[in-house]
Formats: C-alpha cells, sequence, structure tokens
C-alpha cells in the first residue's frame, strides 16, 4: 500500500487536482465567468432554500382527462359503426360509459367490431389482462363501453409525464435559471423556479393549456339559432376570445391540431402594424391545412385556442406553404405569450395551482449564513480533534479530508447540481464520514505497534486491513443514499446526491491520497517510530 510508481501518484494527484478546478467558477462573479470558455462555466446552482425564488404545485384535471377518454371512445365507436355499415341510434356518453343501440340482427356484427377497439394496457398492468375498454351487450340491442379505472389511472400518468415536459419548455423558454420540475404522486407537478420572485407570469404561462385547433365556421345556421337551441350534432357554439364576446358556430371536427405546428413568432403585421403570430406546419399539417383551405375557398375557418375563438378569417384561396399568420387584436405582450405557448406545445390538461409559496432572498441568504456556520463550527472541531489525537497524522488527514470537500464541490459543478440546505448537511456529515475513515486507518496502525511491528510495516499493514472495513461502511452508506435518491423528493435527493458523491470521493481519498501522502513522508524521512 505505500509503493506508489512514478505515473500512478501522478494520476491520482492530476485526478485530485483537476476534478477540484471544477470548483473555481463557483468563486467568481457569473459575468466573469460567462466570459470564460463554455467547459469551464460549469458551476452549482443554489436552491430555491439559499437564493429564494417560486414554488408551485399544480394538479391536472383528472376529470378533463376522464371526459376526454370518454369522447374519444364515443367517436372512435361511431367512426367503427360507420365503417361496418352498422346502423346505430343513442350514441352518447352517460356516465362513466359510452352506449349505443344497434338492431337486434345486427348485435353480433356490432360486439366483436366496437371490441377491436380494447386493447391490453402496458407495463405490468397488461401482464394481469386487464385491457383499456370492457365492451358488453347490456341486453335489448344495448351496448355499453366502460373504461375501467386501471386505464384511467394509466391515462392520467401518461398524461402527468406528457405534462412534465410541456411545463419545463414553457419555463425555459421564459428564460428562468436551473428550474426544478419533478412528478408528485399520479396527478401533481412540483415547479420549483430559484430567483424568481413573482411568480404571477409563470402562473398565467403554465395555467393555459394552449389547445389550438383549426376547424371550419358552420354557416348552415345562424349563432342566433344555436344560441336558441338549434345547434347542429356535429357542431358546437363557441365565444370569441377578445371583448366584446361573439358566438360563433363552429364544426367539432379538427382540420389541422397545434401538434402540426413546428414553429410560432410573434411579429408585426406589415399593411396595419398590428402585433401578429406567424406560424410553421410539419409537412403532415401542411398537407392537411392545403387540402382542407383548398376544399374550403370562400368559406370561414376558426382559429381556435382553448375552446375560444381568437380569429375566424374567410379562405380567399389555398394556402399551401404550410405557414400563415394568426391576427386577433393582440397586444405585443399577448403575441409574445401566445408564441411562446405554441412553441412549448399544448398541455394535455388543464393544471391548477393547489399550492404556492415564494422564498425571499433575505431567508435564503439566512439560511446560506447558517449552513456556513454549521460547516465552519463542525470542520473546525474535527480539524482541533484529528490533530490533538493523531499529531503528524492528523494533519495528513486534515490535508486529504479539504481535498474531499473541495473534490466534492468540483463534481457538483461538473453535473451542474443543486445545492440546497439538506446538501450542505450532506457535505457536513461527509467530513465526518471520511475523517471516519482516516481513524480506523489510524487505529489499526496503533494495533500494529501494539503487537510489535515496525513502523513501517505497522503503517503498511494498517492502511491494507483497514480496507475491508472501510470498504463495508461506506458501500452500505452509499447504498442508503441511492435509496434515498431513488424514493425521496426534492431536498432528499439533494441530500443523497452530495452524500453520495462524498462516499465516493472519500474511498478515493482515503485509499489513494491520503496513502500517497504518508508514502511520501515514509520515503522521506524513514521513520523508526510513528508520531500517532
Amino acid at each position: 500500500m505505500l509503493y506508489f510508481s512514478r505515473w500512478k501518484a501522478l494520476a491520482i494527484i492530476l485526478t485530485a487536482l483537476i476534478v477540484c478546478l471544477f470548483a473555481v467558477p463557483n468563486f467568481f462573479p457569473q459575468e466573469r465567468v460567462k466570459t470564460w470558455p463554455v467547459w469551464a462555466q460549469r458551476h452549482i446552482v443554489l436552491g430555491l432554500d439559499l437564493q429564494g425564488g417560486s414554488y408551485l404545485l399544480l394538479e391536472l384535471d383528472t376529470n378533463y382527462i376522464k371526459k376526454e377518454r370518454l369522447d374519444q371512445v364515443r367517436d372512435e365507436a361511431r367512426r367503427v359503426l360507420r365503417e361496418a355499415k352498422i346502423g346505430y341510434t343513442g350514441l352518447a356518453v352517460r356516465g362513466d360509459a359510452v352506449e349505443v343501440r344497434v338492431k337486434d340482427s345486427d348485435l353480433q356484427a356490432a360486439l366483436p367490431k366496437l371490441r377491436e377497439l380494447s386493447q391490453p394496457l402496458g407495463g405490468l398492468l397488461g401482464s394481469s389482462g386487464q385491457r383499456s375498454l370492457e365492451v358488453s351487450d347490456a341486453g335489448g340491442g344495448l351496448i355499453r363501453l366502460v373504461v375501467p379505472q386501471a386505464a384511467i389511472t394509466e391515462r392520467i400518468r401518461q398524461t402527468n409525464e406528457q405534462s412534465i415536459q410541456i411545463v419545463e419548455r414553457r419555463i425555459n423558454q421564459l428564460g428562468t435559471v436551473e428550474p426544478l420540475i419533478q412528478r408528485q404522486g399520479t396527478d401533481r407537478i412540483l415547479v420549483q423556479v430559484p430567483g424568481l420572485q413573482d411568480p404571477t407570469e409563470l402562473k398565467r404561462i403554465l395555467g393555459q393549456t394552449a389547445k389550438m385547433e383549426f376547424r371550419m365556421v358552420d354557416s348552415s345556421v345562424s349563432p342566433d339559432q344555436a344560441q336558441a337551441g338549434r345547434v347542429p350534432a356535429e357542431s358546437e357554439v363557441l365565444m370569441s376570445e377578445q371583448p366584446p364576446k361573439v358566438p360563433y358556430v363552429i364544426k367539432r371536427q379538427v382540420l389541422v391540431s397545434g401538434g402540426d405546428l413546428t414553429d410560432a413568432q410573434p411579429g408585426f403585421d406589415q399593411r396595419t402594424n398590428e402585433p401578429i403570430v406567424s406560424f410553421k406546419f410539419n409537412t403532415s399539417g401542411a398537407r392537411k391545412f392545403a387540402q382542407a383551405t383548398s376544399e374550403n375557398v370562400g368559406q370561414p375557418f376558426a382559429i381556435v385556442l382553448d375552446n375560444k375563438v381568437i380569429s375566424a378569417p374567410v379562405i380567399r384561396e389555398p394556402i399551401t406553404g404550410g405557414q400563415g399568420q394568426i391576427s386577433g387584436s393582440f397586444t405585443v405582450q399577448a403575441a409574445n405569450e401566445l408564441a411562446l405557448l405554441l412553441r412549448a406545445g399544448a398541455l394535455p390538461a388543464p393544471l391548477t395551482v393547489v399550492e404556492e409559496r415564494t422564498v425571499g432572498p433575505g431567508l435564503g441568504q439566512d439560511s446560506i449564513e447558517k449552513g456556513q456556520l454549521a460547516a465552519y463550527v463542525g470542520s473546525i472541531m474535527v480539524i482541533v480533534f484529528m490533530l490533538l489525537t493523531y499529531r503528524l497524522f492528523g494533519v495528513f488527514a486534515n490535508i486529504a479530508v479539504a481535498i474531499n470537500v473541495a473534490m466534492i464541490f468540483g463534481i457538483l459543478s461538473l453535473l451542474n447540481a443543486t445545492l440546497t440546505l439538506p446538501g450542505i448537511a450532506g457535505v457536513v456529515l461527509t467530513v465526518g464520514i471520511a475523517v471516519d475513515s482516516n481513524v480506523l486507518i489510524y487505529e489499526r496502525i496503533r494495533e500494529e505497534l501494539r503487537h510489535g511491528r515496525n513502523a513501517i510495516s505497522a503503517i503498511d499493514a494498517g492502511f491494507r486491513r483497514a480496507l475491508a472495513t472501510i470498504l463495508d461502511s461506506n458501500i452500505t452508506t452509499f447504498i442508503a443514499a441511492a435509496v434515498l435518491f431513488y424514493i425521496g423528493t426534492g431536498p432528499v435527493r439533494g441530500f443523497a446526491v452530495t452524500l453520495g458523491i462524498g462516499i465516493i470521493t472519500t474511498v478515493f481519498t482515503a485509499f489513494t491520497l491520503t496513502s500517497l501522502i504518508v508514502a511520501g513522508w515514509v520515503r522521506w524521512k524513514r521513520p523508526k517510530t510513528v508520531p500517532i
């Protein structure tokens, strides 16, 4: 354990030096760091509890998800029955099921066709035989299509995962720094944005579903007739977004959806100088939009955002370029927000804020000062203890622990990790674990000396025989940190990350760096006794 070739010693020193250098950007102002090369700009991000910011807990509208799924089943049932040329009546959503009535003579043909809509649920549920839809004969020609609770739960989980990605894109386009966005349970999303003191704009951006659709205006009835109750089955009445509120009769069929958009940018109309939003479709969207405008020249079509009509222009000529613009008496801010929402994509379900907290920078600064005080006091006590107990070898241990802490911050900077108050606690705990490894080695050296070994032999045996004990203790602690990381959330994961990184650096410094320092001292002094 005390022999190190020149290359091995150089590799250990370079590894420690390079990792420690990644911590350097944290000691310089961000304005200066931004002028450095990109690879040198990595730094630790202070969490919400250290620099203040906004905390939002969002909840999915599960009733909307359930209703949307039932509406989808109704539309799919209509399509299947029409394709099979099976007559039906009374197709509608009733309660938690979709019901449709067919003739008794068509019942045996309709049931297999409708059961084709049912698919095995993915993941573990699929292995148990559960399906996405239960189709049954309720008697008298009535067929019931029920979406089981397991399928609804799976749909909510998938919607939550999709919503997280969209929320992340929206927040990133706001220009905020290092937001934390993660799932909470089945139907909730946690959003933490350090440094954002006023969450008003953030809530407004996240509160909009931004579900854009291009649909035709139904000219067969007037809005007054529709509001009087004469709405065609394939249409609905929607109000304009901008006041004064004007009713429109809009066909339910979606010609092109917002999911086909590839880009949206705010701008100004060259003729009127009014704010507009320019958009571009992907290949599929451009083809569908060109077909729809070619078939409906002279007819009005509606641009619908979250079930509100923001514009209803008349198609003057086919639009085949795959791009267009939206105008609707926008303000500059409204045009910017709409473009942002369209670029980020539509939320699959509405989100509501169920919990909101704002942490002021003063409280964050207080947390930093208290954390620093705890770290300083704990470190000084450990340093003094090691010096009084192990003298020169205590100096070696303290040097290794200081490098160990620097390496922790270097790795955190390399990962652009977020440091929270529990993370600081993890660093302080790591100092104790690192010292504990040195204590085990030094006590083993003392034991070897008591058994009559000479100085060099005792030192070598102490490092070698303490290895198994130190590895066992650190591996079990690392397993606990890994469990905390995968099961815990938020600050708990921050604590687990710093603790896990600290364990890795502790094993490295205890058996390479400390050993290298002691080996250099032995080669230089050739001691007859050990000052321990």
